[in-house]
Formats: structure tokens, sequence, C-alpha cells
């Protein structure tokens, strides 16, 4: 059981969580892709559906995202070939996806991160979305 000096609030926990990450713009995601990284969208539908995609993007839904992305594991996307895979977990404005990228690290992806700003971001940024 946990004692009240031992709670966190989101604020710091996502602090906490961001100081481990090596987190990339828009401009380093995209020429991360072109070598090989693997962007891992987990916005919900209704966002994919109103703003678009990123095109080659994984969408994996956010509470699958550790079995579709767990090397090991069964039921993995045929791209988690590796613990070495970089993996750019991508989410709407750049919170949930640090959340995500650090659980993907407590996995063994020790080379997993976030989009900073999220999708949001590499829109405005002017980079490839399709409807």
């Amino acid at each position: 059981m946990s004692r009240q000096g031992d709670r966190v609030g989101i604020d710091e926990l996502l602090d906490r969580v961001r100081e481990g990450l090596d987190r990339v713009e828009p401009k380093q995601a995209f020429a991360e892709a072109a070598e090989g990284a693997l962007l891992v969208d987990i916005r919900y539908a209704a966002l994919r559906d109103q703003d678009g995609l990123i095109p080659g993007a994984l969408v994996v839904e956010r509470n699958e995202l550790e079995w579709r992305l767990d090397p090991q594991g069964s039921h993995r996307a045929p791209q988690a070939v590796s613990h070495d895979l970089r993996v750019v977990v991508i989410c709407n404005e750049g919170y949930a996806s640090s959340l995500a990228a650090a659980s993907l690290r407590d996995l063994g992806l020790h080379r997993a991160t976030d989009l900073i700003g999220g999708f949001q971001a590499w829109k405005a940024a002017g980079f490839p979305v399709e409807a």
C-alpha cells in the first residue's frame, strides 16, 4: 500500500518519464523514419479520421501498444523485430506518447521515444499527412 508521500501527480510523472527519453521534433522523426525508425500512431480512431494519418506509420491503439510491439510477444506486429528497434510514438499532442514510450522502454525497447507536440506538431511542420 502506498503512503501519501509516495504519491505523484501526472505532471510530475510526465516530467520524470521524459527525463529518460530522447524526445524528437517532427523534422528529426521524419529523418529517422527515412532511416528505418518505426513511427507508431496511438491516437484513437476519431482523431485519425478527423486529421489524417502519417504515411507509413503503424497504427496501434494505445491499449494494445505493449502487446503489439513486444518483440517476444505472441501478438506482436510484424515490424516488432527487435528490442533495438527505434520506435517513435505519436499521440495527438505529445503527452500520452511520452508515457507510452516509457512503457515500451520498460519492456526493453531501449530506443523508444516520442514526438514532441505529437501529430499536431507533425502536421503544423508541413510533413506528409494522408486522409
